[in-house]
């Protein structure tokens, strides 16, 4: 099995390509979930797997299946993948280097006439962003069943357009219900959107797991009132009392060790320059390793949101969006992880993500792993985020091998 070889430079020419959709002036892409670019891309993806000889279904969510054909078809697929959808100011890399890695690795198959155990699938997870509708990994945690499709779908983005009809819109919402789509394992590959493994020196990262994330959409109400001729004691000012819960995250999230506490989002109404903010709309993202931590700083961001609203006569709500607990992965597929990075010639080292991925919740209904490459400087969700050709194709021959030793310890199980 180790003469099966990805092709680094078919990988990254494809990289590059789809790159092109939604591509930025800063080198970046914005292609958000569910737009005509998101379908555009969609549709290379369905090409190119048709090509492979793959049958591509879809199920209600959105997201996409290509299967190449095993010796036991009766057996469910072990999987590869990731997303395709991207931050607003997002990279070439996250997602799409799981996405395209693993048709990579279809193709170092087909090309082998090598013929596998069990189906080979990849696939494309809808929404794993988040950036467009919240929460993040929506179509995952369907089909785990962390969330329902009715919730999903009713989801809204900014402009109240709802998940399900920019799924309608786009044409691909299919007939297969989420989560009736059996799998034997998921492994997917991701940049590792951190400065570790560069700092190391390490080619690749065994993902042992994903920290906890917990996420919040925080509302705060206080009275719209003129900017010129309401005394400064008779404001009921709705930014005055963001601006210090957003300084308040930053405190807390500094006095845990691993903690991280983020505002991404804010909207202020009326927004108006000559107007009191009456109205003030913020995302809240905490996450750490720890499960009780989490809880901790969201008892003190209540606590503050209490004190903050009384001191300055405003309202505030705190809809808790989503919260994915800390996740452990498969012994079976970490080990076949290491072992392919052994095999490969690779050095390595394991790894805890600090990132939400698909896998965290494909791992409550399947066996899952993941395989982290180097980026530079740790930056991701930033058109300047980087890996290179290099980098991308070790993790691709990671992933590549690891499947296959997974798909042998399939055979022998069913031997």
């Amino acid at each position: 099995m180790k003469n099966l070889t990805i092709d680094p430079g078919r990988l990254w020419d494809d990289l590059m390509q789809t790159a092109k959709i939604g591509a930025t002036a800063k080198g970046g892409i914005c292609r958000l979930t569910l737009t005509d670019l998101d379908r555009e891309v969609r549709d290379w993806f369905k090409t190119r797997a048709q090509a492979l000889g793959c049958t591509v279904t879809i199920d209600d969510m959105g997201t996409m299946f290509a299967r190449r054909k095993g010796q036991r078809d009766d057996i469910a697929p072990i999987a590869m993948g990731s997303h395709l959808d991207t931050q607003p100011t997002g990279g070439k890399f996250d997602g799409a280097l799981g996405v395209h890695a693993a048709l990579e690795a279809l193709t170092a198959l087909q090309r082998a006439g090598y013929e596998t155990f069990a189906p080979i699938e990849v696939i494309n997870w809808t929404n794993e962003e988040g950036s467009r509708f919240s929460p993040a990994m929506i179509a995952s945690g369907v089909f785990a069943g962390a969330f329902t499709r009715d919730f999903a779908h009713a989801r809204k983005d900014r402009d109240g357009e709802s998940f399900g009809s920019a799924l309608e819109k786009i044409g691909y919402r299919g007939s297969e219900p989420s989560g009736g789509h059996k799998l034997s394992a998921f492994f997917e590959l991701h940049i590792e959107q951190g400065p570790y493994l560069e700092a190391e020196a390490k080619d690749i990262g065994v993902v042992t797991g994903v920290q906890a994330m917990r996420w919040y959409e925080v509302t705060v109400t206080g009275q719209e009132s003129h900017a010129g001729t309401t005394p400064m004691p008779r404001r009921h000012d709705a930014l005055l009392g963001a601006a210090r819960l957003i300084d308040f995250v930053n405190d807390c999230a500094r006095t845990f060790p691993e903690a991280v506490g983020t505002v991404g989002r804010v909207e202020v109404r009326p927004g108006s320059p000559n107007v009191i903010p009456g109205e003030v709309f913020f995302t809240l993202d905490l996450r750490d390793p720890d499960s009780t931590v989490i809880d901790g700083m969201e008892k003190e961001f209540a606590a503050a949101t209490k004190r903050i609203g009384d001191a300055l006569g405003l309202a505030i709500a705190l809809k808790p969006v989503s919260n994915v607990p800390a996740v452990h992965f498969d012994k079976d597929c970490i080990a076949a992880v290491r072992a392919a990075a052994k095999a490969s010639g690779f050095s390595s080292r394991d790894i805890v993500s600090r990132a939400g991925h698909d896998a965290s919740y494909i791992s409550r209904v399947t066996p899952t792993a993941m395989i982290f490459v180097p980026c530079k400087d740790g930056i991701s969700h930033n058109e300047a985020e980087f890996s290179s050709k290099e980098q991308c194709a070790a993790g691709a021959q990671v992933l590549l091998q690891a499947v296959l030793d997974y798909d042998r310890q399939l055979a022998e199980r069913e031997s």
